[in-house]
């Protein structure tokens, strides 16, 4: 298996987190393919979060994650499977988001299950 292109990978997932994070929607929009999905198994207003196209990721997160809710994530001990320009991972992962105006901390844990491809600029997208 070709060492970079793990290391890509994880960089990618990396500088996924480190935006949500810090809030860099615009750099953020980057590590999404156009077509990406996300479905992260939770409740929202009564149903899944499940939500479909960077452009509506990009704007959930803008939306939901204003200047009064502070997260923070850790992911670890990825098992990524590459197949050519494709690839899988999945990651261990914990956050904490803290929603200042109501005084609550959340710790929370569970998996990613990510699918990345290689774009035609040669980078790894989820």
């Amino acid at each position: 298996m070709d060492l970079a292109t793990l290391e890509e990978i994880r960089q990618l997932k990396y500088r996924y987190l480190r935006c949500v994070d810090q809030k860099r929607w615009d750099e953020m929009a980057d590590v999404f393919t156009p077509d990406a999905t996300v479905d992260y198994g939770t409740q929202v207003f009564g149903k899944p979060l499940k939500i479909a196209g960077r452009d509506e990721i990009i704007a959930y997160f803008r939306k939901n994650l204003g200047p009064g809710i502070i997260t923070v994530h850790a992911a670890g001990q990825p098992e990524i499977t590459v197949d050519g320009d494709a690839a899988t991972g999945t990651w261990r992962f914990e956050d904490t988001v803290i929603a200042t105006q109501y005084r609550v901390v959340i710790a929370g844990a569970a998996y990613y299950e990510d699918r990345y491809a290689r774009g035609a600029d040669g980078r790894w997208r989820i």
